[in-house]
């Protein structure tokens, strides 16, 4: 893999059918021989962009005490505003600091014999100062789900599997996840690790990245390469259930962030495309599966059918500060918090 990921074209999957022919595959080569590349021509307008990204930047320029006003401690689903260096990954800390956005919902609280994934389902936190956050992170969720909707389509026909085969896991209460991170140059003791390498829970994520680099993905040699800011351009990345629903045909990328240097920030908006919490991930069939390689076998990092056991180990994880404060007696596959 060179240090350019591939550019496919969206809008070419509204084209005639030699467009959608060539469309097709180029984003299975795509998916299948990086799990990474650059999205172009999905719809979302340069002003909704700088829109986002203005208000991001409102955000981390208020005062230390009104960003922590809507600390994820206060939240045991997870929610809100990440300290620089609390969130951890690979059992390091990742210097830069974020806030944690969902659907807008009530809080659901595990009882009885439910599991204990539910605890993600819950109300965000939104900072008084900033009303405006409010509006534009919820629009932006609505606007890249109907983009990351079309493009699990997509994808899906690409390989020659049914285009709707999910859609019942995403139509009642997706789980979606909305970041808004900023990269706060080098940390002091000159470790690079502005996030460590890791794979997502789910199915898609939608990357937004500023012209300032540090994204960099695994290839197939273990070596990690830069990916350089492409303007206009979602990244995208396959997560760990595609890898399950495909038995591996498709697998999940690793990729991390190296720190900007010196004090240069760096901003982003990831953006995960996720079912319902409960959804199990049957697999998928299609005409490649008999050269399916099996699903990534990694003792450290087990990867289950029903999306909530996935999603959850990785917030227990990341997040140990909120894990002991709310969910001491909470275990996910043996995988003990406190």
């Amino acid at each position: 893999m060179s240090n350019k990921l591939p550019v496919i074209d969206f809008s070419a999957a509204s084209g005639d059918a030699a467009s959608r022919a060539a469309f097709h595959e180029a984003l299975h080569g795509a998916a299948r021989d990086v799990g990474f590349f650059h999205l172009t021509g999905h719809g979302i307008t340069e002003s909704e962009t700088a829109e986002l990204m203005r208000t991001l930047r409102a955000f981390f320029a208020l005062p230390e005490a009104e960003r922590l006003s809507i600390s994820n401690l206060n939240s045991p689903h997870f929610r809100g505003y990440t300290r620089i260096g609390d969130e951890r990954t690979g059992g390091s800390r990742d210097w830069r600091d974020q806030i944690d956005i969902g659907a807008e919902r009530a809080a659901r609280i595990p009882t009885g014999d439910e599991p204990g994934y539910w605890w993600l389902e819950g109300p965000n936190q939104w900072p008084a100062a900033l009303p405006e956050l409010r509006t534009a992170a919820l629009r932006w969720i609505d606007r890249l789900s109907e983009v990351a909707g079309r493009l699990l389509h997509e994808l899906l026909a690409s390989i020659g599997a049914p285009a709707g085969f999910y859609d019942d896991a995403f139509a009642d209460r997706p789980h979606l996840h909305l970041k808004l991170v900023r990269y706060p140059g080098s940390a002091p003791d000159g470790a690079g690790q502005g996030v460590g390498a890791h794979k997502d829970y789910g199915f898609l994520t939608l990357l937004l990245q500023d012209e300032v680099g540090g994204l960099q993905v695994e290839g197939a040699d273990g070596v990690f390469r830069d990916v350089p800011p492409l303007p206009g351009a979602f990244v995208i990345n396959l997560g760990e259930l595609l890898e399950v629903a495909t038995n591996g045909y498709l697998k999940a990328t690793n990729h991390r962030v190296v720190s900007p240097p010196g004090t240069r920030e760096r901003y982003s908006v990831p953006f995960f495309y996720n079912p319902r919490l409960d959804a199990r991930i049957e697999p998928v069939p299609f005409p490649h599966a008999h050269r399916a390689p099996g699903v990534t076998q990694d003792s450290s990092n087990p990867l289950f059918a029903e999306y909530g056991r996935n999603e959850v180990k990785g917030w227990l994880r990341a997040h140990p500060e909120v894990a002991r404060r709310y969910h001491a007696g909470l275990l996910t596959e043996g995988i003990p918090v406190g």
